[in-house]
């Protein structure tokens, strides 16, 4: 028997086209189980399953935040450091249509609309982490690096 395939996702053509060194690791997805639950599926700290956030500033401008799976964003305090009045999360189906994932689903890579990106700067400090993959039932494990050297993902302190 051979290895089960994954289909293929806008998020891992993106990660293989940027010539990422990552593997992809399927779970049985819970529904609103969050990171804790696929961190307890692969047998990881939830600490280093990051975390894809769709958000909108005042103006409904969309943003990308990545965050600790066992931490939670303060808005405030990105609003505050992106000069901002305001950042709320996206309604869901809004989310959707800005990223082209479904929620639950959603990574930073090969998403249908460009958005800025911005990590928690204490990722970056973690060797290797996981993130979804672009779909439901799926992470990657990949260098936290390319999270800079190929999203340009903007360090920001706004863990709650």
């Amino acid at each position: 028997m051979g290895k089960k395939k994954t289909p293929a996702t806008a998020a891992l053509r993106a990660l293989r086209a940027a010539g990422v060194d990552f593997t992809e690791h399927a779970y049985d997805y819970v529904p609103r189980g969050g990171t804790a639950s696929s961190a307890a599926a692969l047998g990881v700290d939830e600490h280093v399953v990051v975390k894809t956030l769709i958000m909108e500033d005042e103006a409904r401008a969309p943003l990308v935040v990545l965050m600790h799976g066992d931490q939670a964003v303060s808005t405030k305090a990105l609003a505050r450091q992106l000069d901002k009045k305001a950042v709320q999360p996206c309604d869901p189906a809004v989310a959707e249509k800005h990223s082209g994932y479904q929620v639950g689903g959603t990574s930073p890579f090969g998403l249908r609309r460009a958005m800025p990106v911005y990590v928690q700067r204490t990722i970056l400090d973690l060797e290797r982490i996981y993130l979804n993959g672009g779909r439901r039932g799926l992470l990657v494990n990949l260098p936290t690096a390319a999270l800079v050297q190929v999203l340009g993902a903007t360090p920001v302190d706004c863990a709650r």
